[in-house]
């Protein structure tokens, strides 16, 4: 088959299978670019495997395997992270090539001599549910992927003398395999192991590849010697030959954390047969089902272009950490059997507890009480609850103890399907564990010095804005006396602020300031704070907006010293370099802590001008450019922030249930909720310019507060905002319509 052949038939494959409302909306590209490091590649919703192209690993922009800068491509593995700010997985790497048989990958100035290929972005198709490639190597490859399971498609050019599939285990995302294993069980079938360090501490991973043609033999190499076995351990990589170089072959190929025969199970029971476009199909499907959980009017096809893209995000990860069976493998290292609920990893935590789990608790509310079991039991596996879970480890990556508040957020909205007991007593023996970092400080000082622990400040304002929820849950358990505790450490941000500067300032074991100090240029990686300087984490205590605005003197202050934060200009210094990103002076939307500081003009009585930085940011750092993404995507984080505003509104503090109103961004928002209830969005006279709330309905009646509580929402109804091109300023000005931190 020619090169321009199998380019005709990829066209018509790829228009037969492309028929889907929302789905055909998605640009996998958006984010792919600039820093964004979002997965590209085929999968399902939440699913286990993400199957997609694999790069050479050059540092922080492949943090998911894949950059769109680059023109190489090394194989195809079953597993990626998506727009995380640290790599690893790239799991079981496969790579179909042609000639003779090469076991070296190449290197980015010379792939002559490798497995590796050269290809272009014109012969590439991308989607949710369905990848291909035209290799410069003649070879076509299509993906696609059911939640536990890869499936390549590797069509071979006519007339070939030798076609080869390379199974490199050693081959990882910026992770090491440390243990690897690979037998031949049969002229159908390959299976192994590969486990690593990297991210993860520990990460294990076990496969079974079904072939639909038979191999001649699979040559496998340890550390690149041949093994004239049928399996080896080691550092393995093998290569399948044919005796006939096959038009195309199809693999599928499963994975676990627990064994072979779960992997195989997994296949068996996910893709029994070899309908490829039935399993795109299927994919399709699925992703479409969660995609119309909200429907968005507008005339404007790139916004809801970026919408559904931004929904498809958030869609990805978490992702199932459990077999077909119910098994998976703990943090301790225990194969747990026939658990009953979807047990989740990759829980980017302290980014996703600000948006993304709130959206969940709308538009996911099934899968949040999976979520919350999925944390108590790594509570179980090691003795404290997670702070950033990836593939069976914990990463203690970031400060704070965010499933904290997670949790928090979820039995205080109502949220069924877990143990409350046991949840509470997961929370306080996490929140007192001396072994946590500076936890033992805030229990004895109230605050955690900064010439002890790096990134102190951060780490106790985040512990703060995670208290608050516990505080909140212990009251409406009866548990005063915690009530009481808690309550006074979510208040210990105030501990930080020098009312003599007006900022948020480190502070010494003795209890003196840090001395010199300087705002601007205290930023991440040089010691006191976390994705952020002293500006953005001044305004930093979404739990509790109001005692922040006493400490700057009441409304006033507070709303000068806001607009001075989004206009002031200043050198952040090298250490910020493209990890601080998204800037409007100081504030840096592609960094959390900024997230929810344009919604705190509302709390002083100025949602208009929460309106103006909201829809600004909506339009400037949500593109459908390959860098339409302003930072990191963070697991779905980015974009869910996005989804929320468009809508009109934002959780600011992550356990409270209130949403603060926006500006929103479409004509109409349909939420699909539990019970076959619908929330309904409307935004009468919306447009580019007329972006400010004039006033607001709820179910037909006059609405004069700016925010909605998370029962009106999920009670089904509709909220109409009428817009216009001008501020009015009268709109939530009232002390009794502003939002407010205590639980309505």
């Amino acid at each position: 088959m020619t090169l321009a052949a199998v380019a005709l038939l990829w066209a018509s494959e790829s228009n037969a299978i492309d028929n889907k409302e929302n789905y055909k909306l998605i640009d996998s590209y958006i984010g792919s670019g600039g820093h964004g490091h979002v997965f590209v590649g085929a999968g399902v919703p939440f699913g286990a495997v993400q199957v997609g192209p694999n790069n050479i690993y050059k540092g922080w922009d492949w943090c998911s395997g894949y950059h769109y800068s680059d023109s190489i491509i090394i194989g195809f593995s079953q597993t990626h992270l998506n727009g995380t700010g640290c790599a690893d997985m790239g799991d079981i790497l496969m790579m179909p090539y042609t000639g003779k048989v090469r076991i070296k990958r190449g290197e980015q100035n010379d792939i002559s001599k490798g497995y590796a290929s050269y290809f272009k972005h014109t012969n590439e198709t991308v989607s949710p549910a369905f990848y291909s490639v035209l290799l410069n190597n003649g070879v076509k490859v299509e993906l696609t992927a059911s939640k536990h399971a890869g499936f390549h498609k590797y069509i071979f050019p006519a007339k070939i003398a030798e076609g080869h599939v390379i199974i490199d285990l050693m081959e990882g995302n910026g992770n090491q395999a440390d243990s690897t294993y690979m037998c031949l069980v049969d002229a159908y079938t390959i299976k192994g192991f590969r486990f690593s360090k990297g991210w993860s501490p520990r990460h294990k991973v076990f496969f079974v590849a079904k072939m639909n043609y038979p191999v001649t033999s699979l040559s496998l190499f340890d550390n690149d010697i041949l093994v004239k076995k049928k399996e080896a351990y080691g550092k393995i990589k093998g290569v399948l030959s044919f005796d006939k170089t096959p038009a195309q072959i199809l693999i599928k190929v499963g994975i676990s954390s627990v064994s072979t025969a779960n992997a195989a199970a997994n296949i068996q029971a996910e893709i029994p047969g070899w309908n490829f476009i039935g399993i795109v199909e299927k994919g399709k499907l699925l992703w479409e089902k969660e995609l119309s959980l909200i429907s968005v009017e507008t005339k404007d096809n790139v916004k809801k272009q970026v919408f559904y893209t931004s929904l498809y995000h958030t869609f990805i990860a978490p992702v199932s950490y459990s077999d077909v069976n119910g098994d998976f493998r703990g943090h301790n290292d225990k194969v747990y059997t026939h658990v009953p609920y979807t047990n989740y990893s990759t829980l980017s935590l302290w980014d996703t507890y600000r948006a993304l789990n709130p959206l969940f608790t709308i538009i996911q509310t099934a899968r949040v009480s999976d979520i919350v079991n999925s944390m108590l039991g790594i509570f179980d596996q090691q003795g404290r609850l997670p702070i950033w879970p990836l593939a069976g480890g914990e990463t203690d990556c970031m400060p704070g103890y965010s499933s904290v508040q997670i949790i928090a957020d979820a039995y205080l909205k109502g949220i069924k399907g877990f143990d409350v007991d046991r949840a509470y007593h997961a929370i306080k023996v996490s929140t007192t564990n001396p072994n946590q970092r500076g936890v033992p400080a805030v229990m004895e000082k109230g605050f955690i010095p900064c010439d002890k622990i790096h990134e102190a400040t951060s780490i106790a304002m985040e512990y703060a804005v995670a208290d608050w929820g516990v505080a909140q849950m212990a009251k409406r358990l009866g548990k005063q006396a915690d009530f009481e505790n808690y309550s006074r450490r979510a208040d210990y941000f105030k501990n930080y602020f020098d009312s003599s500067i007006g900022f948020i300032r480190p502070k010494m074991n003795d209890g003196s300031w840090r001395t010199p100090y300087d705002p601007i240029r205290s930023i991440h990686g040089v010691g006191d704070f976390t994705e952020g300087n002293g500006w953005q984490y001044t305004f930093f205590a979404p739990q509790n907006p109001e005692g922040l605005i006493a400490l700057m003197n009441g409304d006033n202050w507070f709303v000068k010293k806001l607009d001075q934060f989004f206009t002031e200009t200043g050198d952040m210094g090298p250490d910020a370099s493209s990890d601080i990103s998204g800037l409007i002076g100081q504030y840096a939307h592609g960094n959390e802590p900024s997230h929810h500081i344009a919604y705190l003009y509302a709390f002083a009585g100025q949602q208009w001008k929460t309106a103006e930085r909201v829809r600004f940011i909506m339009n400037e750092f949500y593109t459908n450019k390959k860098d339409g993404i302003i930072g990191n995507e963070d697991c779905g984080q980015m974009s869910a922030w996005y989804i929320l505003s468009s809508m009109g509104f934002y959780q600011v503090n992550p356990s409270n249930g209130l949403f603060v109103f926006g500006s929103p961004l479409f004509d109409k928002v349909s939420i699909a909720l539990p019970g076959n209830k619908t929330f309904t969005v409307l935004a009468d006279n919306n447009s580019d310019k007329n972006i400010y709330i004039q006033k607001v309905e709820l179910n037909g009646q006059p609405y004069t507060k700016s925010y909605i509580l998370y029962k009106d929402i999920m009670a089904g109804g509709t909220i109409k905002f009428y817009m216009g091109s001008k501020p009015n300023y009268n709109y939530g000005k009232n002390p009794q319509d502003r939002p407010v931190s205590e639980m309505k």
